[in-house]
């Protein structure tokens, strides 16, 4: 697996949804990842093609650790945390970065940063490195700030806000942002 430094957007996205999967989050819901093929779904979903073979039942084990330490991260009271935190996951498969030219911009394309895993990496650490990109890139890029948890009452979630306005309240804005405003519709009819 290879991916750009650049897009530390994508990296951020695929951890806020991988937290939102525990059942920590998810609650009478569940395990979002209850099984190989799940975890499959979940990497295609987010168009993840990873070097490793389809998952495996200890791949999605490792994963379901991985979980928790991207939701860790997301919960450090600190910058400083965080990017530490950041730099473990990604010695687990990252190799150095190496500059190419932007593919899809054709040979006048501009240089970008990419960062290739090691060859023959399990799938939880090319993962671990692609999420630790992200998420360091939304602490250099956004800040420590936007780590936050969900505004929903009850919800124990937890996200990256990667947003243009950095707004975000809600780690599910379809299922928990959906709930309060159901709720804040119903109270306000209570009351008329």
């Amino acid at each position: 697996m290879e991916f750009p430094l650049h897009d530390y957007v994508a990296g951020a996205r695929v951890a806020t949804d991988l937290v939102t999967t525990s059942p920590t989050v998810r609650g009478p819901a569940g395990d979002g990842l209850p099984s190989p093929e799940a975890l499959a779904a979940f990497l295609a979903d987010h168009d993840l093609r990873l070097d490793a073979p389809p998952p495996t039942a200890t791949d999605l084990f490792q994963v379901q650790l991985l979980r928790r330490e991207a939701r860790g991260i997301i919960e450090t009271e600190t910058a400083d945390q965080a990017v530490a935190g950041c730099a473990v996951l990604m010695r687990r498969a990252a190799l150095g970065p190496v500059l190419r030219r932007d593919a899809a911009a054709g040979v006048d394309g501009r240089w970008r940063w990419h960062v290739p895993t090691a060859p023959g990496a399990p799938l939880a650490d090319e993962l671990a490195a692609f999420l630790a990109a992200g998420l360091a890139g939304v602490v250099r890029a956004l800040g420590h700030g936007r780590f936050r948890d969900c505004a929903a009452p009850g919800c124990r979630g937890v996200f990256a806000d990667t947003s243009r306005t950095g707004r975000r309240r809600f780690c599910r804005p379809e299922l928990c942002g959906n709930r309060v405003k159901v709720a804040n519709h119903r109270a306000r009819q209570a009351v008329r």
